[in-house]
């Protein structure tokens, strides 16, 4: 017999029964969250589960968007990290583009290691489509770590679509009319992303290329839990290769080149200089020898901190010149290698950032990526540069 403590006068109705659907009640009014700050007008939609997807206030209301951006974010980052970026994104396109922050990774949740945050991703972004059945398109955009879970995801979700075709050759023109979750792939861009890890060395510029500290860095990446030995290529297990090292390859049960070669567009930003946690090199995917010259790259008129305006794209003709072994490299070096060459069978725009003279430069990480308006505004050309560059 239930307590009367537990039970109202007034008809015997539980008091967990009217606080359960106050917060119902508090939940349905969260449903739409307006928002002008940054001064662009956005309506936040959110589910139950605190998915948000964000839309423009100005856009047509005839019209459904048509084109999902998802932006992943870093290490110990969450959806608040892309404000700024997705608020310039829905002035640019207002009628044309859904922004879907994702949440589902943030916090200490990205140091569970980014195959199961890549996963985690590909159920978020399925959720979201199914909450917007007139989606035809869908770009990604992730900053440092996110920008290798989001490359998990859309494996994921291209190796599940059922309208994919098999394929052994990544570079065949079959590949370019593939679904990423029944949607046309259009960008995939990433931002002062760790492609090829950070064992090397140069990789995690803190460390100045000292060996002593970078072995330091190896030792305590522990810290980083499951995330942390991915990243710093201490994974491998029962004869498997690391993780970054499979996913420059297609495997039997996930594409990761094919799903990335299905993207009209893939991008890359790089901090050239004073990003302290991830390098030129690694985050630019090339080796260090290819890096350009810092004193032959001049900064555009139009965006300040771009030292390349346009694009440099790889030859796939061209990719394998450069990367001849020989016997004399290191276990890490032939790691590195072999993510570069197959990371290569994909033309990546190429977008160096410079920060130099900038009071913000020690930020150059965060920068970038304008995570938060107040401490990295001279990131603002940046984000204007990715929008105005942004295949619809």
């Amino acid at each position: 017999m239930e307590s009367h403590n537990n039970l109202e006068e007034n008809g015997g109705v539980k008091v967990s029964d009217i606080k359960l659907k106050n917060n119902v009640k508090l939940k349905l009014m969260s449903c739409f969250r307006s928002s002008s700050e940054n001064g662009v007008p956005t309506v936040e939609k959110v589910d139950g589960d605190g998915n948000v997807d964000i839309e423009s206030v100005s856009g047509d209301k005839h019209h459904s968007p048509t084109h999902l951006v998802v932006m992943v974010n870093g290490l110990i980052g969450s959806a608040k990290d892309w404000r700024f970026a997705s608020k310039q994104f829905l002035n640019k396109y207002p009628s044309d583009i859904i922004v879907h922050c994702s949440t589902r990774n943030s916090a200490l949740a990205t140091l569970d290691g980014v195959d199961v945050m890549g996963s985690r991703l590909a159920e978020e972004v399925k959720s979201v489509i199914e909450r917007h059945p007139n989606l035809q398109k869908i770009s990604f955009i992730g900053h440092s770590l996110g920008g290798l879970i989001a490359r998990y995801a859309v494996a994921k979700l291209y190796t599940q679509d059922d309208t994919n075709l098999d394929s052994n050759d990544v570079c065949s023109e079959h590949i370019c009319n593939q679904k990423i979750a029944g949607l046309e792939p259009i960008n995939f861009i990433t931002i002062a992303s760790p492609h090829l890890g950070s064992r090397g060395r140069k990789q995690v510029p803190m460390f100045c290329g000292l060996k002593s500290l970078e072995k330091v860095g190896f030792y305590t990446s522990v810290i980083l839990k499951r995330t942390g030995r991915q990243v710093y290529l201490k994974d491998k297990s029962n004869g498997h290769p690391p993780l970054l090292v499979q996913m420059a390859n297609d495997s039997e049960d996930l594409k990761f080149i094919s799903a990335l070669l299905s993207f009209k567009r893939q991008v890359v930003y790089a901090n050239v200089l004073s990003d302290h946690l991830v390098g030129w090199s690694t985050s630019s995917i090339r080796h260090r020898s290819e890096l350009p010259k810092r004193k032959n790259l001049a900064r555009s008129s139009r965006y300040p901190h771009i030292l390349k305006e346009g694009t440099e794209t790889t030859p796939k003709q061209e990719v394998f010149k450069n990367l001849q072994t020989d016997g004399h490299k290191s276990k890490t070096e032939t790691m590195e290698e072999t993510m570069i060459k197959g990371l290569c069978k994909i033309r990546w725009e190429r977008v160096d950032v410079s920060f130099k003279g900038s009071r913000q430069r020690y930020l150059a990480h965060n920068t970038i990526q304008v995570n938060s308006p107040w401490m990295n505004s001279d990131g603002a050309d940046v984000i204007q540069h990715m929008v105005d560059n942004f295949l619809m």
